[in-house]
């Protein structure tokens, strides 16, 4: 019986992948290790945590003794590490936090997995794994750095990170690869697109533009809207995400990609126009506004859509071409955008008590110190 730890599993792509492995597999083991940090909320995997397969323990990766405690009381075979700070402008205003989580908690997993799962050495020296063990690094496409108007992602492109968040998340990735060529400690790492779905904290782009409509605040759009982003639903994701790790081979990178790039203001424009046809095709998601307009006439481009100073350091388009897991493991995007962002939309429609629990507090001055002035 595989034990599986999952680290950040309440934040929203771990939540989701949480959920994925509780209907996937009957006979597993689940830990799920977070800090609760702004992102990560108990509330979002509350049913979850019923479940008698499932041990939930706060704390931090970059812990050693907290880390070394769950390898110590539960059978770990499987690390998949979510943990992370994950937001782009967030790294802008405070880099170190990001080296610290993201390379150094990344380091110390690693090292505490592979003590763990150490039973002796080879004639070369090199660690002896127990059977069926493995270490799965969480990444993102923005260690590639930006794209031109043509051309994708591969898993040979090199790396050629531009913001604090994703030279750190780089940095980690090299670190897992050093432990995959130092120890020969059996890793893979992924590296997703932009992901999109319920439980998403409304910093990213999507959910605070719902967030924003509801509210009948203006939607702030970077620079002229143009950045191209690749959007992969998240539960396609976490079906990649098992994929790699129960199948893949062992060392290597795999690239998940959507197959959906778009323009950052063209999202905004399909959330605002379906968020009107959500409501006038059913009155009773015009439960889920914060005003109460006579007349949804006000859900348009011109009225929400403000421009603002574009983040430093831009990345002008992310795109990711999946070939690699496709032809190796079967694993493609099930999930167009047009259908994707409906479901989407519908969810926070429909869970508005959530959205309110997680942006309390300490959400409101980061969004009033990011965005309020401009």
């Amino acid at each position: 019986m595989n034990t599986y730890l999952v680290t950040g599993g309440a934040g929203f792509i771990g939540s989701n992948y949480v959920k994925y492995l509780l209907k996937k597999h009957r006979d597993i083991r689940l830990v799920i290790l977070d800090n609760l940090t702004y992102a990560g909320n108990l509330g979002t995997i509350k049913e979850d945590l019923t479940d008698q397969r499932v041990t939930f323990i706060k704390g931090n990766i970059n812990n050693p003794k907290a880390v070394k405690e769950v390898f110590d009381k539960h059978p770990i075979n499987l690390v998949v590490n979510f943990a992370a700070e994950s937001h782009v402008d967030r790294s802008i205003e405070n880099p170190q936090l990001f080296l610290k989580t993201n390379i150094l908690g990344t380091q110390n997993l690693l090292d505490t997995a592979k003590k763990s799962w150490t039973t002796g050495k080879n004639e070369s020296g090199y660690p002896i794994y127990r059977e069926g063990v493995k270490y799965l690094q969480v990444s993102t496409d923005e260690v590639y750095g930006s794209l031109g108007a043509t051309g994708y992602f591969t898993e040979t492109t090199p790396l050629d990170p531009r913001s604090p968040y994703s030279a750190s998340k780089a940095a980690a990735d090299m670190i897992v690869m050093a432990y995959a060529e130092t120890y020969q400690m059996p890793v893979n790492i992924t590296r997703c697109s932009n992901n999109y779905g319920p439980y998403h904290f409304p910093e990213k782009l999507i959910p605070l533009i719902i967030k924003n409509i509801l509210e009948k605040k203006k939607l702030p759009v970077y620079g002229d809207g143009s950045n191209v982003r690749d959007w992969l639903y998240v539960e396609d994701h976490c079906k990649a995400i098992d994929s790699v790790l129960l199948h893949g081979r062992t060392g290597e990178v795999y690239n998940i990609g959507g197959h959906n790039e778009k323009k950052n203001i063209d999202i905004v424009k399909m959330v605002i126009a379906t968020i009107r046809q959500l409501m006038e095709e059913n009155p009773a998601y015009k439960n889920a506004l914060k005003v109460q307009p006579d007349n949804l006439e006000w859900i348009t481009d011109d009225y929400l859509i403000t421009f603002v100073k574009d983040r430093l350091g831009h990345d002008q388009r992310y795109a990711i071409d999946p070939a690699k897991i496709t032809a190796e493991l079967g694993w493609y995007p099930e999930t167009k955008f047009e259908d994707g962002i409906v479901k989407t939309i519908r969810w926070y429609l429909e869970n508005q008590d959530w959205v309110e629990k997680v942006t309390s507090g300490d959400y409101q001055k980061y969004y009033r110190q990011m965005y309020g002035n401009r």
